[in-house]
């Protein structure tokens, strides 16, 4: 599944739908800064190493977990549809879109409130047609009530409202916000595509949104999750609904424990007890050397029977939908 190539694509070649992991790595993103501005007696390899290639061609160049979906519906119709769109969304766009050939964002999907899902809503302007006097289409956003408000204070500009006497008009980012619930129930449709909401904790006193969608190739996108709710965790496993063809799940630490996030030993026993077909590992630390882990991933998928590997910034992956 990973030979050391970088920016390679993997799947189905014939297949007309991808999709293209836009950033893999934490809310830090990585190379971290403390261990460029403030190095210890041994600096950090990975940070090092990071920036001694172009990112495009460096796998532990990391930036916020986000995926892209060229979803192509059976009447052959391209549409583009971004989970999360946190604090480098900017340089993800320069860095992937011309990559990859995306020409436009159709949608975008959030997982929930904090920087790294949402302060690139800002930058979405730079992919919309520019119009000074913000006379375009606004884009769906799909979001919770709870994210919904959030943003409303922190980008009050950003939510549609009548512009008061003598209020100048100013070229922000067209968005319409579009509420969905956290409920597995209740599936909701992107694009033509429909998506399952997956409710996990992210810490014990927040709730996150997980998705679950595709019907020839069923894709579980979990970035952010300490624990899975019973009732989330049967609709993606095997034991439960059904083997999913792709988990993609949270992984922070290699050996630390954190409260809001899983870990390398909590992640690998996730995927266990879910039993995905396969499961690519994304929101890593500088922890993480792709190289290297995944040689030990390696070892471990043909232990347990379940392939899994670290994923990385650029790397796309072709299948049907």
């Amino acid at each position: 599944m990973e030979n050391g190539g970088y920016a390679e694509e993997h799947g189905d070649g014939s297949a007309r739908s991808s999709l293209v992991f836009l950033g893999t790595g934490c809310s830090s993103s990585v190379p971290y800064p403390t261990c460029l501005i403030r190095p210890s007696p041994s600096p950090c390899a990975v940070c090092i190493q990071s920036l001694s290639l172009p990112p495009e061609l460096n796998p532990n160049y990391r930036c916020n977990t986000s995926l892209l979906i060229d979803y192509c519906s059976d009447e052959c119709e391209h549409k583009y549809i971004i989970i999360d769109v946190g604090k480098t969304f900017r340089e993800q766009v320069l860095r992937w879109f011309t990559r990859h050939e995306i020409p436009q964002i159709d949608s975008v999907i959030l997982t929930h409130e904090h920087a790294d899902a949402i302060l690139g809503l800002d930058d979405i302007r730079l992919v919309q047609p520019f119009s000074p006097t913000n006379d375009i289409d606004p884009m769906p956003i799909y979001l919770t009530q709870h994210s919904m408000e959030s943003i409303a204070t922190k980008f009050p500009y950003l939510v549609p409202r009548k512009l008061k006497d003598g209020e100048e008009v100013r070229r922000v980012a067209q968005l319409e916000y579009r509420i969905i619930e956290s409920d597995c129930e209740k599936p909701f449709t992107v694009s033509g595509l429909q998506f399952t909401p997956l409710p996990v904790m992210h810490g014990e006193d927040y709730l996150s949104l997980g998705f679950l969608f595709g019907e020839k190739s069923r894709i579980a996108y979990i970035s952010d999750v300490s624990r899975f709710p019973e009732t989330t965790e049967y609709v993606i496993s095997k034991s439960g609904v059904g083997q999913v063809d792709l988990l993609i799940i949270d992984c922070l630490y290699k050996v630390r424990s954190h409260n809001t996030h899983l870990c390398f030993p909590q992640t690998l026993h996730a995927i266990k007890r879910i039993f995905p077909k396969r499961a690519l590992l994304v929101g890593m630390t500088h922890d993480f050397d792709h190289h290297e882990d995944n040689l030990v991933l390696a070892e471990w998928s043909r232990r347990e029977g379940i392939p899994v590997q670290l994923a990385h910034d650029g790397l796309k992956i072709r299948l049907d939908l």
